[in-house]
């Protein structure tokens, strides 16, 4: 090895990619510990690394390229060794001047004053937060002010953050691009609203509040809008053109007021996904798909709650066929859709707001190539029979879905494109009609979860890559899985 180009050594250690081979490798010379020393980027430091303060001056100072840095200490526990603090964010800071990454989970011992440390990273653009329990709106304003390149900020289960100055500076003075903030008590998504002109460069944006929904109802913030104009409630003066990629999880909107709006205010959204969000209504989006032409991804994840009917009062999900149509009327690139439905008895299939026919039209309409079902007790083999002659579709995951038999897979199994499908608790499932896959021999990949009518011995086989799971009668539940691989 020695009498190797230094050059060639050079690419043998980029092309080898396991921290754990990589401490190895540098022990087998001085010239490859070198090597390795200045071309590592990235390191990560956990439980078992070692303890806080023991050699990471001296980690950084060999390291002396690093700029991706995850610190993460989930799992720990008393006996642990102790973790990193304030005073070790001061080293990594000061000797890691090329740091643009750095990501902080279930730190214990940092708090406000190692994020001021932080406003010394000049070059720093990503910074993540997950579960850091002591920090607080000082600490993320000093990052805010201090580190001008910031671009993506994630924050999870940071309960301390409240106040918003951060979030106002950052709106006004800073460069996000991409903003996360999931089960952050003290955020709603009326202070997500101080950003301001900042809507403009935000290019992924992802909330979600701390609770969750029980069949129609919705546990969330309360909370009061300071844009609110009783006059003109619709109107914010923000846009958010820019925006690409939007998630909006689990609370509720009031009318015309709230982060609802950016759903008519982002010309160039491709992806979203709103998962139980309460309050919406089909006219949130008929407006988006006017708006959002290039939408070409989305995920609706809704559960029924009382809605006023023009027949009458109602209990089913938010959306209906005219959500549907819109879609397919105004999202010509639409190329992935997902429906999941939570809390729906199956026998009440008026309980979704969606039925096979409005379905159909959007499967008609778009090119979709993967096309996901979970809960869907409207779908049959009359609406796998519409699948069937979808000229585009590529990969099917249909779970729960009671009425679906053996008949729509011998349907299915025509489908010109489709490459991978995923059947999971479809109880009217059989041998008989997997049998149907075999003989189809068009899969790559088929995943059987939790499908009791099917055995093992059927899926051999149906694709070139098979995964047949099963529940058991073991206690709490568990699952054999037994992976295959065919053809």
């Amino acid at each position: 090895m020695e009498d190797l180009p230094e050059a060639l050594l050079a690419e043998i250690v980029l092309r080898i990619t396991r921290t754990s081979d990589l401490n190895s490798l540098s022990l087998v010379s001085k010239q490859l510990y070198i090597i390795d020393a200045s071309q590592r980027s990235a390191i990560r430091i956990s439980c078992g690394s070692f303890s806080a303060g023991e050699a990471l001056a001296s980690l950084c100072s060999r390291f002396t390229n690093l700029s991706k840095v995850e610190i993460d200490y989930a799992g720990w526990k008393c006996g642990h060794r102790n973790q990193l603090d304030n005073k070790d964010l001061l080293v990594i800071s000061s000797q890691c001047p090329s740091l643009t990454e750095l990501t902080l989970s279930f730190c214990s011992d940092i708090n406000d004053s190692g994020l001021h440390y932080l406003a010394y990273c000049k070059k720093l653009i990503s910074l993540r937060l997950n579960s850091v329990p002591e920090i607080t709106s000082s600490g993320l304003l000093f990052v805010a002010v201090g580190c001008k390149s910031l671009s993506g900020l994630l924050l999870i289960n940071c309960e301390k953050i409240g106040s918003v100055e951060w979030l106002e500076y950052l709106g006004w003075n800073g460069s996000l691009e991409e903003l996360v903030v999931k089960n952050c008590e003290g955020i709603s998504q009326y202070d997500i609203l101080k950003l301001g002109p900042g809507w403009m460069k935000l290019r992924k944006f992802d909330f979600e509040i701390k609770g969750g929904f029980y069949r129609g109802y919705c546990f969330s913030e309360a909370g009061y809008d300071p844009l609110y104009n009783a006059h003109n409630p619709s109107r914010y003066d923000f846009c958010s053109e820019s925006l690409k990629d939007l998630r909006l999880a689990c609370f509720k909107t009031e009318t015309e007021v709230g982060l609802r709006f950016l759903l008519g205010k982002c010309k160039s959204l491709e992806r979203l996904c709103l998962e139980y969000v309460h309050g919406l209504n089909d006219n949130d989006i008929i407006v988006l798909s006017e708006s959002c032409r290039n939408l070409k991804s989305i995920s609706l994840w809704l559960t029924p709650t009382r809605y006023d009917d023009l027949n009458g009062d109602g209990f089913r999900t938010a959306f209906t066929d005219n959500s549907l149509k819109a879609l397919a009327l105004n999202c010509s690139m639409l190329e992935a859709v997902e429906l999941t439905f939570a809390g729906c008895e199956h026998t009440y299939p008026s309980e979704i707001g969606f039925t096979q026919k409005g379905l159909v039209v959007l499967i008609q309409s778009c090119p979709i190539r993967v096309l996901v079902l979970n809960g869907a007790n409207f779908f049959d083999d009359e609406g796998m029979m519409t699948l069937s002659s979808a000229p585009l579709l590529e990969t099917l995951e249909l779970v729960d879905c009671r009425e679906v038999t053996d008949a729509g897979l011998c349907f299915i199994a025509h489908t010109p494109c489709l490459i991978n499908l995923t059947l999971r608790h479809c109880k009217r499932v059989t041998d008989v009609g997997v049998a149907e896959l075999v003989n189809s021999q068009n899969l790559k990949s088929l995943i059987i979860d939790c499908c009791r009518r099917v055995s093992e011995k059927a899926v051999l086989g149906a694709g070139r890559s098979v995964q047949y799971s099963v529940e058991t009668a073991s206690p709490g539940g568990l699952k054999r899985i037994y992976p295959m691989f065919t053809g």
